[in-house]
């Protein structure tokens, strides 16, 4: 159960996190869920990494990922369509998938918390919404918050939904049996927007007047651990991998804000929703709604993470800027040393370090 928590402390709520408390992730599967996920069909990393890693992500497609560190378990836009299956994306506009997930919506592991970047079909499809357990922690925009936490019918509302809103974060503790040194993953929420303003802002108003495109947030997931003793309320927080999600957004102004934010602090990791989704559909591509190649490189060279890893880039057809202009855009820019590529039922081990930010300020004053 997550506490509120005072704006002294910088965290809108705290959410401790124990594996050994979890409940099956489906409240109407058919079959114990997996205590562990599939091997993957092949795993990467970046640079040097201890046996095995201590962290991983495997991307089972679309926007869907299972992040595993320190016994926690956290899943970002659970789509699990398969091929042929049909999402609404809007007034008018339906996408139709074309790939299907590195496994089935049965098959997810015993899961800790979900990570949803906002409430759209093709990150959180009917089925999913459906199946999963109401007490499932779910961290979301303000807006999925309304539409989850207060459904129609008796037992259907999701009871552990958290909104964060741009620049606000939360806090989840790990409490894991046996795991000591205050491990805990901090989630703040980053600027994202699926519409461009337009003249006048007259493309973001329709947009509200229709809600046509709902509200999205991008995401930093921090993992490393709080200091300070139990009843110290303001606890020291030392990072020792950051992740940068961007969630479905269009290069607008507002992400600049992001390596202003974070300009003294290393992003090691960045998960880019590429595509350039294209609606109402291909058969009339009007107006694009996510980063497509062109726009993935810029935001590459804004955040300058380590690595990046795209994702979102082919599994509906509205997706209108396939993966290869991406790996184009990305050889051309001299960039693929930065880059991992991830297929589904791939993943990518890392290394969560124990180490102060004053290790990265130190090893990189000579070059700011």
């Amino acid at each position: 159960m997550a506490t509120e928590v005072s704006p002294s402390t910088g965290y809108k709520f705290r959410l401790p996190l124990d594996p050994t408390k979890r409940l099956p992730p489906l409240r109407n599967g058919t079959k114990p869920p997996p205590t562990c996920l599939p091997l993957p069909k092949r795993t990467n990393s970046i640079g040097p990494v201890s046996s095995g890693g201590n962290a991983r992500l495997y991307f089972i497609g679309t926007a869907t990922t299972i992040l595993e560190w320190s016994g926690i378990r956290i899943m970002t836009d659970p789509n699990f369509l398969h091929a042929g299956g049909h999402v609404h994306l809007g007034p008018g506009v339906t996408g139709t998938r074309i790939t299907n997930p590195a496994i089935d919506l049965e098959d997810i592991p015993e899961l800790d918390a979900v990570l949803l970047s906002h409430y759209h079909a093709d990150h959180f499809d009917e089925q999913v919404e459906f199946s999963l357990v109401r007490s499932l922690p779910i961290v979301t925009t303000p807006h999925a918050h309304t539409h989850l936490a207060y459904k129609e019918g008796e037992g259907e509302s999701f009871t552990e939904v958290h909104a964060l809103d741009h620049f606000e974060s939360g806090i989840l503790p790990v409490a894991t049996p046996g795991v000591t040194g205050g491990q805990a993953i901090k989630i703040t929420a980053m600027p994202a927007k699926h519409v461009l303003p337009g003249p006048a802002h007259i493309l973001e108003k329709a947009n509200e007047l229709l809600g046509a495109v709902p509200p999205t947030n991008g995401w930093m997931v921090e993992l490393g651990r709080e200091l300070g003793d139990e009843d110290v309320v303001e606890k020291r927080w030392e990072c020792g991998y950051r992740i940068y999600i961007s969630g479905d957004t269009l290069m607008v102004n507002e992400l600049k804000d992001i390596p202003e934010l974070y300009r003294d602090k290393q992003i090691d990791l960045m998960l880019v929703h590429l595509g350039g989704t294209t609606i109402p559909g291909p058969h009339l591509p009007l107006l694009m709604v996510t980063m497509d190649a062109k726009e993935g490189i810029e935001l590459m060279r804004l955040i300058r993470p380590e690595v990046t890893i795209p994702i979102h880039y082919d599994d509906y057809d509205v997706f209108m800027s396939p993966l290869k202009h991406f790996k184009d855009a990305v050889a051309k820019a001299g960039m693929n040393s930065q880059i991992v590529y991830l297929d589904r039922g791939d993943a990518f081990m890392f290394d969560v370090q124990d180490r102060p930010e004053k290790k990265y300020l130190d090893e990189t004053s000579s070059v700011l």
